[in-house]
């Protein structure tokens, strides 16, 4: 064999080498990327349902309406269900990161409790309304929180109280969503590792 011949082998050999390498390398590349696509959208389809969108509603009537603390403009919300008579007790939270001020003025015909939860964040809240709400023996009761709140309130408020628990949810300001996002979800994996009541 000349060595013309032998060279022609030699770099149609190495060249198809080359091609089955990249060819292997761009499909590993690819079943990465849909992975990675795919991962993205189950994060975004859980953000939205979990934290954006949260399921919320409640009957024309529950034993105590309850505005847990935190951003938003949740005191309107919970004094219009007030005004609507959709419950006899308002509950209000003096707790850290949102309403913080003092007990508002109380509604016509209602009860008002305010309490400052120990410790002052959702799973103290959750703690205190159950003590209260066993106290009183309610069997149901609407949350007023934020929508990034609502999920974790409602899994908490769950361990702590038998009864059936609602969601009513207030606006936030739209620049404070991202952060709100991340947050919830940082509180959220916290709330189901970490045992409450």
């Amino acid at each position: 064999m000349s060595s013309a011949e032998s060279n022609g082998v030699g770099r149609g050999s190495t060249g198809g080498r080359r091609r089955l390498f990249r060819g292997r390398l761009s499909r590993g590349w690819r079943r990465a990327l849909t992975i990675a696509v795919v991962l993205a959208l189950a994060f975004a389809v859980a953000t939205a349902r979990l934290l954006v969108w949260p399921t919320q509603g409640m009957p024309p009537r529950v034993d105590a309406i309850v505005m847990l603390a935190g951003p938003g403009d949740r005191m309107p919300v919970a004094l219009r269900l007030a005004s609507e008579r959709r419950a006899q007790v308002l509950v209000v939270s003096r707790g850290a990161h949102g309403y913080g001020g003092p007990c508002p003025p109380r509604p016509l015909g209602m009860r008002l409790i305010c309490f400052d939860p120990d410790p002052a964040d959702t799973r103290g809240e959750a703690e205190s309304v159950g003590r209260v709400a066993k106290h009183y023996s309610w069997r149901s009761m609407v949350l007023v929180v934020s929508r990034t709140q609502a999920t974790r309130a409602r899994l908490l408020m769950g361990r702590c109280f038998s009864g059936d628990v609602y969601v009513a949810t207030a606006p936030l300001p739209v620049l404070s969503w991202p952060y709100e996002i991340a947050y919830g979800w940082a509180a959220l994996v916290k709330a189901v590792l970490k045992p409450s009541c």
